[in-house]
């Protein structure tokens, strides 16, 4: 399982390490409007899945702003931003970063994503800071676990994955 800290102190992640190759785990989280959202409701396109802690925070907000302007230049490409964020939080902020088009997703009911892909930090409840890139076939191409959970990712390595899946 993947080492990680979050302020410098370690955290347990549960669960299965998800690696590039691996078919990606189904899950169920929520959008802004409580409706669920599955994995195969985007079957067809390649997904960044952008996992952070938390929306309002420096880092995260930069991750989703980056990954979203990233993806828009990419043909049949979509972001999905996931965190443990509730829905009407997630909202406020899509809405007041004019991202009101952005799939901001929570993970806060089930944790399904979390637990799917070895995300979520047992000490705090929230999910690790960690990105995907899933073809349109439904399979994990790049897997980046971020080892420091206030560090930013790899964007460069994920979005060249994401444009190779296309």
């Amino acid at each position: 399982m993947a080492a990680v800290t979050f302020k410098g102190n370690p955290v347990t992640l549960p669960g299965n390490e998800v690696k590039a190759g691996d078919q990606a785990p189904d899950f169920k989280v929520l959008a802004n409007d409580l409706s669920e959202v599955t994995l195969a409701d985007s079957k067809g396109k390649v997904r960044i899945i952008s996992v952070v802690p938390s929306i309002d925070t420096g880092v995260c907000d930069a991750q989703t702003r980056r990954f979203n302007e990233e993806a828009s230049k990419l043909e049949n490409v979509t972001v999905l931003t996931i965190s443990n964020d509730l829905p009407f939080a997630q909202k406020r902020w899509c809405a007041a970063n004019g991202l009101e088009n952005a799939a901001v997703l929570s993970d806060h009911r089930d944790l399904s994503f979390g637990e799917a892909y070895g995300v979520t930090m047992k000490e705090l409840r929230l999910l690790a800071r960690s990105v995907f890139v899933v073809d349109s076939n439904d399979q994990v191409t790049y897997a980046e676990y971020v080892s420091e959970g206030t560090d930013h990712p790899n964007y460069e390595a994920a979005l060249e994955a994401a444009k190779k899946a296309q």
